[in-house]
């Protein structure tokens, strides 16, 4: 009897999976400069950074959305101080299942991936 032995499937992670952020911007930007930035790179996300470079969250054009009228109070109002979505966020060594089955119980379009300090490595989007 010839018996084979089959080389077990590695479980992808969201290391595997992640891309590169592309766009970044501090949570002390005004609402309506991170309107003109995620209008202007036709983005629908941004990610946000905290004054120590660690990620904040991630800001989407819905989030912007109740902004869009622009006034005083749009160029008055920093990023930290409107809703986003924010923590907790993915890390490299999670399964991608269980990031997927997160993201769906989340309704999350997009997730930032974070190292073990807090900073953000990459987006996960599916």
């Amino acid at each position: 009897m010839l018996s084979t032995l089959e080389s077990p499937v590695p479980t992808a992670t969201v290391g595997d999976l992640m891309k590169r952020p592309e766009l970044q911007i501090s949570d002390d930007v005004m609402v309506d400069t991170a309107m003109d930035i995620l209008r202007s790179s036709g983005a629908d996300h941004v990610l946000v950074r905290d004054e120590d470079g660690r990620c904040a969250g991630l800001l989407t054009r819905l989030h912007l959305a109740p902004f869009q009228a622009r006034s005083w109070y749009t160029e008055r109002t920093a990023v930290r101080d409107i809703v986003l979505d924010r923590a907790p966020f993915a890390t490299a060594d999670l399964p991608a299942a269980s990031a997927a089955a997160a993201m769906r119980a989340r309704r999350l379009d997009a997730w930032p991936v974070v190292d073990h300090d807090g900073h953000a490595i990459g987006l996960l989007t599916f």
